[in-house]
């Protein structure tokens, strides 16, 4: 079980009060706000009526780390694919909730569908598109009531790039008229806020209970971001989903997405998150998953996995031994893991380090769990390995890589091991 970690791990703000909703059933159900700790989630990029290249993405998002997973609703035949779809990754033995996103047509495809309708954990809602003018209140109402029918969460995502142009419109002019006129990109971070606000009144009237309703507004700039959902925030207690609508393109959108839930969540706003990474050409799509766990567990929010400590390298550390060492314990883990879990309960809070010289090797090797420092240039050809902090061994030669896995495994059978026995 991916647990949160300590409050004195890292000291992080506490985590603004949010209604609790519970999204899905059995054993891949999850819990989003009231102090649970925060989700991932992701969304496929695959055309939603070819069955089995979905079922594969949403499998490969799960088993990566999403623990709910987003796909698009947009044509009868993707809406007919649903129950397919999740009908085939309970026979891969993936249980995730599911996502329906849909716009402009999704009252429709809901009603024409009800497979569809039931077979989704939650229904995501636009209120920038979910209609126009004197067809928008009818359509958004047909949607809730559908999932107030299959007892469906919601969420109400606005978003920058579809904003509700009357409602902008509105306070636009209310705006001109001011005494002292806010800026036009204040008056649109307030329309995001009130669109999101005034949809989750409507569907509350309509009967969805708060604890089926998460909210979001979505932006792709990080300081118009941090302002919408601090303004959120306090204006609410619905739970908030977190991210940036379009982050970008590898470092870009990984810097950015960091950056902007990096501020909310220390300040104890957001209950799931998503990192909307443009992938690579063919690219991997479990990335943006990788990613906000990374953001999660850094920030001291969630334990994932074992945590490898390695140096930066510099002019003391000309051999890649230690980079190439590194890469190979971080691989080791990554592999050794899915079955660790299992057998090692908490075996995620491992702490490992490789360094580079004696500098700083010794003494970052004695904090963690397990580390070596191996020499830097100039340095007499040994590397010490620290268990708890009391060296333990020196090792030398051509096998020091295949020694330090086989010490780590030892580490992990004799001190996470009890805790699997004891479990049984």
């Amino acid at each position: 079980m991916n647990q949160p970690l300590p409050d004195a791990a890292f000291g992080p703000a506490l985590r603004r009060a949010a209604v609790p909703v519970r999204i899905g059933s059995g054993a891949g159900a999850v819990t989003v706000g009231g102090g649970a700790p925060i989700v991932v989630q992701s969304m496929t990029n695959t055309d939603t009526a070819d069955v089995e290249a979905t079922a594969r993405q949403i499998a490969a998002l799960a088993r990566a780390g999403s623990e709910l997973v987003r796909i698009t609703v947009d044509r009868d035949e993707a809406a007919a694919a649903v129950p397919r779809i999740r009908d085939r990754l309970l026979a891969m033995g993936v249980e995730v909730p599911l996502i329906g996103d849909f716009h402009y047509i999704g009252h429709k495809l809901l009603a024409d569908h009800p497979a569809c309708a039931e077979a989704l954990d939650k229904y995501r809602i636009n209120p920038g598109n979910v209609g126009f003018r004197n067809k928008r209140d009818a359509q958004f109402a047909q949607i809730v009531e559908i999932a107030l029918k299959n007892d469906k969460c919601v969420r109400i995502g606005a978003n920058w790039g579809s904003l509700d142009q009357e409602l902008l419109t509105t306070l636009m002019d209310a705006n001109a008229l001011a005494s002292r006129p806010l800026s036009a990109r204040a008056v649109t971070q307030e329309a995001m806020v009130q669109s999101a606000l005034i949809s989750a009144a409507r569907a509350e009237a309509i009967g969805l209970e708060r604890d089926r309703i998460i909210l979001s507004a979505k932006v792709s700039a990080v300081q118009d971001l941090i302002a919408v959902y601090r303004s959120l925030a306090t204006r609410s207690d619905y739970a908030l989903h977190l991210g940036l609508t379009e982050a970008g393109m590898g470092s870009k959108g990984i810097v950015a997405s960091s950056a902007a839930l990096g501020v909310l969540l220390q300040e104890g706003i957001g209950d799931t998150i998503r990192v909307s990474l443009t992938p690579e050409p063919n690219g991997d799509r479990t990335l943006e998953v990788k990613v906000a766990r990374e953001i999660l567990q850094t920030m001291g929010f969630r334990i994932f996995a074992p945590q490898v400590a390695a140096c930066p390298g510099c002019g003391r550390t000309t051999s890649t031994v230690f980079q190439e060492l590194a890469q190979q314990i971080e691989s080791f883990l990554e592999q050794a893991m899915p079955q660790w879990k299992t057998r090692y309960p908490g075996v995620e809070t491992l702490n490992v380090a490789v360094m580079g010289c004696i500098v700083n090797g010794p003494g970052e090797s004695k904090h963690a769990d397990i580390g070596i420092s191996l020499p830097g240039t100039g340095e007499t050809p040994a590397a010490p390995v620290f268990v708890d902090g009391v060296k333990t061994v020196t090792l030398r030669g051509s096998t020091i890589a295949a020694e330090f896995k086989r010490l780590v495994e030892a580490y992990v059978e004799k001190r996470f091991g009890g805790r699997g026995m004891a479990a049984e």
